[in-house]
């Protein structure tokens, strides 16, 4: 619980929409894990309710974007490159790709 309360509700209360600063690739990973974890669990949850779950999924999902913007910018930062490579997220897949081996290369200081 604490490693939750760590690397991903501290990221939503501290640094909801802050792109500057660095994180690292623990901090990274794990707000990654826990963004998928909630998001299937509350996948399987709101299923339960209905066409009204699937508008509430949404509204969760957008709300967890900026964070999630928010992280990788500052991960790209802390491996040496420009938050602006998040960019290549509009390339398909070959941008994934790219954009997954940044964020698994260590910092740069």
């Amino acid at each position: 619980m604490q490693a939750f309360n760590t690397y991903f509700v501290d990221v939503l209360k501290k640094h909801y929409i802050d792109f500057s600063g660095r994180a690292t690739r623990t901090q990274f990973w794990m707000f990654v894990l826990f963004e998928i974890v909630v998001a299937i669990l509350l996948g399987i949850v709101l299923s339960f309710i209905g066409d009204i779950g699937a508008v509430i999924a949404k509204i969760c999902g957008l709300a967890l974007l900026l964070p999630s913007l928010g992280i990788g910018a500052r991960r790209l930062r802390d491996g040496g490159f420009s938050p602006w490579w998040l960019l290549l997220e509009f390339v398909p897949v070959v941008g994934n790709i790219v954009l997954l081996v940044m964020w698994l290369l260590p910092s740069k200081n």
